[in-house]
């Protein structure tokens, strides 16, 4: 395949969707990693035609909506001090803090800007050397090498005025944390591509053999979903458990070694608080000791905080798969993409905004 149109195709998609009907012999119960694919599954509607009782259990693969309260609220203590210039990808702007957003400090006065890669922050930073650029470094794997190479840039120009509010997370940790708890139903993984596209699928092997679960690293078009599904099926059914590549396009298995070398040598692995989860030991990245000068949690004074989530939000049990986003008694009314109480309703790769957007609705009443 060639073109984007082709991973589309309702054909093929029928097609998939008819061997996996042939193939699967029970209601097997699956899990995608990612947010993204969590859009794709149901705006496509994907989930609603698979083998009757078989199910898609939509994962805490947003890593906007597993930052935690505490790092939003420390980013609007520091977007808000005089002359700093804060900066951050898009899609954090309306993620709810515990009293507000960064969009609404924005419109306060605060010097809040949309970038598109880190490295141009550290442009601002040359450009504003009187100025204080901060920017909000949140992401999984995927995220973290462009992080990385952004403090290395700004070390080399040896900028005294950038630093980064860093919130990292790591997926096999969600993921051993996930199959750990005795309630938990998944049988298999799909696992995100662009994550094994940087760190390669070595590390899921541990995995697949430990708790005996299939892990099939997939893309995110319709066809790419279908396929995936599928080669987790099979193994269910044969009883095999091992990490297998749909992604072959894009992911190798050792991953981009240049990437992870980067990201080595300016993080290393913390303990990291997921929003609406909990700690999750060695779960996430920090920066390294000789890179803490551009830590900005350490260079402003932002203590004596005290983040409360929303009691109403069941953020946690959605991004856990306990719960779907119509179990919420405030979705689609009192927290929609507008209004959210929560961050999975505001994020692109939210499961409650993918559930909104594509007009679910409660199959009871939630009043």
């Amino acid at each position: 395949m060639k073109y984007l149109d082709e991973y589309r195709d309702p054909v093929l998609a029928r097609r998939l969707l008819e061997e996996l009907r042939r193939t699967a012999t029970r209601p097997w119960r699956i899990m995608e990693v990612c947010g993204g694919q969590t859009h794709t599954l149901v705006r496509q509607g994907i989930d609603e035609l698979l083998p009757a009782g078989m199910r898609m259990i939509h994962g805490p693969g947003c890593p906007v909506c597993v930052t935690p309260l505490e790092t939003l609220d420390r980013a609007m203590a520091v977007a808000a001090r005089r002359g700093v210039l804060f900066t951050s990808f898009g899609d954090m702007l309306r993620v709810p803090g515990t009293d507000t957003d960064l969009l609404s400090l924005r419109a306060r006065g605060a010097d809040v800007r949309v970038v598109y890669a880190p490295m141009d922050a550290v442009r601002l930073a040359a450009r504003h050397p009187h100025r204080e650029v901060v920017f909000l470094a949140v992401g999984f794997e995927t995220t973290a090498p462009a992080n990385a190479m952004a403090v290395l840039h700004a070390a080399r120009l040896g900028l005294t005025n950038f630093s980064m509010l860093v919130s990292h997370v790591l997926v096999p940790p969600a993921m051993t944390a996930l199959l750990d708890d005795p309630d938990c139903e998944v049988e298999a993984f799909l696992a995100a591509g662009h994550v094994c596209a940087v760190m390669g699928r070595r590390e899921y092997e541990p995995i697949a053999a430990r708790y005996h679960v299939p892990i099939v690293v997939t893309g995110f078009e319709p066809l790419d979903l279908l396929d995936g599904i599928l080669m987790a099926v099979r193994q269910l059914e044969s009883g095999r458990h091992e990490v297998e590549n749909q992604y072959v396009r894009a992911v190798r298995r050792a991953g981009n070694t240049a990437a992870q070398d980067a990201v080595r040598r300016v993080f290393r692995v913390t303990d990291r608080a997921w929003r609406g989860i909990g700690e999750l030991p060695d779960s996430g990245l920090e920066l390294a000791p000789e890179y803490q000068e551009f830590d900005a949690a350490r260079r402003f004074d932002v203590g004596g905080l005290c983040p409360v989530e929303d009691p109403e939000c069941i953020a946690g049990a959605i991004l856990t798969g306990a719960r779907l986003p119509t179990d919420c008694t405030a979705y689609g009314t009192r927290c929609t993409p507008r209004h959210p109480l929560g961050a999975p309703m505001v994020s692109s790769e939210g499961t409650c905004a993918a559930f909104h957007g594509a007009g679910r609705t409660p199959t009871r009443s939630t009043a």
